[in-house]
């Protein structure tokens, strides 16, 4: 009971280390895993026994006989699940050139070089450093999210590692899978025509089951034939009943069963779809925390000596700072990214959790069937996964600056709200050249922003999520634009911290408009008017118009004609070299105003005469 206990203690407490330090929760799991398992048997054990001993003589332990092994394969089978829900093929054909070619040619790359590295370097067995190579081809968000969370980069850069790390994972665990299953057909001997046929059968049966059980699924769920209380465990069950069901068609195909299975249900149109995802990542990290301190534990310490040499030196070198970037640097040629950015994409390559879970299944899978070298893979995927999030999590920042990607200043503007006037802002600051990012809970609202071609993301603003999204690295300024003063207060509270550091602003509310003694330095645009005012303009006005300041007092002057006149108000002002700045409802608080600047505005043009 005190060690089941302390597994799941040990792995929430690693997880909010993690949280706390900004750091991939996979470090500190595996690092208890590593101190509580070899570490506490070789050092601090008077006995020279495990704190944690998930095995003990095959037969004793927390798992013991085979119970390990199914309690691992059960917990990656709804892992790779919840990765195949994250797979969208049409983000595939959307997401650019830059990032089909890294998860196709990249993979490639890192299939055949890691394979020949492995090789040659520790003299595996080409079955084995083949399905090494397929282990370290993932680098998965939930490593890459903490490390670049906090560094201001080029959106283009920052889309490219995420997006590689949510459409490789699925894609690398599907790799590495079938690659584990061709070595499985022929573990016995030589791969003769049986063996083939055997795999044909575990590729049959993986896709067919993964595909058929997927579309029953959401066919059972639209249909509303489980109750919505049901709906999650119901879920769960499935892709469990699914994956032994395949296993016991064909050994071995039940993790290609989830995979394709996860995929197929990712790309359907079921309405149940986000709230299935939420299910399994709050159920993922549970096992994920659980899982790796086990399997970090379960390692001997002959194991790690098996890496403790020059040799996996050398081996991660190859894998980290020759084949990664060449990878990087075949799928970026005749793209739009600069050679700093190149080699910077090149740098950040932290592998994940699906990396050093399925490679704790494989090895203790094939090493039981007596598999020649399978003992090396567990240590060195580990050595991989902990020496590229050490690396990275490091240097990250540091590489950034050297360089020369790091933003000094993030200019970048997260509108909350996408009503009419939201997008009105955010399409006139996009043609302008800001990044502009506009989240809201109305779905609606959103399909219309991105209509206008916005990034637009559908959110609620009491969740979490946006701090995780490394798309918003290089936003500097918060501008809160809803019709509800809470929800503007709340933006401007939580969010200020990290996506206004140069400024956060809100709409006054109704109550500050008509108390002159009230008025926010946090307003916006002007403190006579609201939300209201400015949707109103916004319906006999629709545009945003631009005329030219002379001098200061020119500025001014203007400013007081828009505290009359009810059909124009001020939002930014132009200088010299474009670049626009927002008025506050401090709006006579400018320092300079030079001849060619310009007043940006909403509503109608300037009466001449009286300008």
């Amino acid at each position: 009971m005190l060690e089941l206990g302390g597994i799941i203690i040990l792995g929430i407490l690693a997880q909010w280390v993690a949280w706390k330090f900004k750091i991939p929760a996979i470090l500190p799991l595996i690092l208890i895993g590593l101190l509580v398992g070899p570490i506490a048997a070789e050092f601090l054990s008077q006995d020279g026994t495990k704190w944690i001993e998930p095995i003990w003589n095959g037969k004793e332990g927390l798992f013991p006989g085979e119970s390990l092994f199914y309690f691992v394969s059960l917990a990656i089978s709804i892992i790779l699940f919840e990765g195949g829900l994250t797979l969208r093929f049409n983000e595939i054909k959307n997401v650019g050139p830059v990032i089909t070619k890294l998860i196709t040619i990249g993979s490639i790359v890192t299939f055949f070089g890691g394979a020949l590295a492995a090789h040659y370097v520790f003299h595996l067995s080409w079955e084995i450093s083949y399905l090494f190579a397929a282990l370290i081809i993932v680098t998965g968000p939930t490593v890459i999210t903490p490390i670049l969370r906090n560094i201001p980069l080029k959106k283009d850069v920052s889309a490219v590692l995420k997006w590689e790390g949510i459409l490789i994972d699925p894609i690398g665990a599907l790799v590495a899978v079938l690659v584990f299953e061709f070595i499985s057909v022929g573990a016995g001997g030589e791969f003769t025509k049986t063996a083939l046929i055997e795999f044909g059968k575990i590729v049959l049966f993986g896709f067919t089951f993964g595909f058929t059980f997927a579309h029953a699924l959401n066919f059972i769920i639209n249909k509303k034939l489980v109750p919505h209380y049901l709906l999650n465990v119901f879920a769960l069950a499935a892709v469990l009943g699914v994956f032994i069901l395949s296993d016991a068609f064909a050994h071995e195909s039940g993790l290609l069963a989830v995979v394709v299975m996860g995929m197929v249900l990712g790309n359907s149109k079921s309405p149940y779809l986000k709230e299935l995802l939420y299910f399994k990542e709050s159920l993922s990290v549970l096992l994920i925390s659980i899982l790796f301190i086990l399997l970090a534990a379960n390692i001997n310490f002959e194991d790690l000596l098996l890496v403790y040499n020059w040799n996996a030196a050398l081996l991660f070198a190859l894998v980290v700072f020759i084949i990664r970037p060449i990878g990087v640097f075949l799928s970026t040629q005749g793209s739009k990214l600069k050679t700093n950015e190149r080699l910077f994409i090149s740098w950040v390559g932290p592998r994940g959790i699906v990396a050093a879970g399925i490679a704790s299944l494989f090895g203790l899978t094939l090493a039981d069937k007596g598999v020649v070298d399978a003992e090396y893979i567990t240590p060195l995927v580990f050595m991989i996964v902990l020496g590229t999030v050490l690396l990275n999590a490091t240097t990250a920042r540091a590489f950034a600056k050297l360089v020369k990607v790091f933003l000094e200043k993030s200019g970048g503007i997260l509108i909350v709200g996408a009503s009419k006037i939201s997008r009105l802002l955010g399409h006139y600051l996009e043609t302008n050249g800001r990044h502009v990012v506009l989240i809201d809970s109305n779905e609606r609202n959103i399909e219309k922003a991105k209509e206008l071609g916005l990034e637009a993301i559908a959110t609620n603003i009491y969740s979490d999520t946006l701090l995780d999204n490394i798309e918003l690295s290089d936003v500097g300024y918060l501008m809160a634009l809803t019709g509800n003063p809470d929800i503007n207060k709340y933006a401007i509270n939580k969010f200020g911290e990290q996506f206004g550091e140069n400024g956060s602003f809100r709409l006054v509310t109704t109550e500050e408009m008509q108390d002159e003694n009230n008025n926010p330095r946090e307003g916006l645009f002007s403190h006579t008017n609201d939300f209201s005012s400015l949707i109103e303009l916004t319906k006999r006005h629709p545009s945003i118009q631009e005329i030219d300041l002379e001098d200061k007092e020119h500025y001014e002057s203007l400013i007081k004609i828009t505290n009359d006149d009810k059909d124009i108000i001020p939002l930014f002002i132009k200088d010299l070299d474009g670049e626009l700045h927002i008025i506050s409802s401090y709006n006579l608080e400018v320092d300079t105003i030079e001849e060619g600047f310009q007043l940006v505005y909403l509503g109608k043009p300037f009466d001449v005469e009286k300008v």
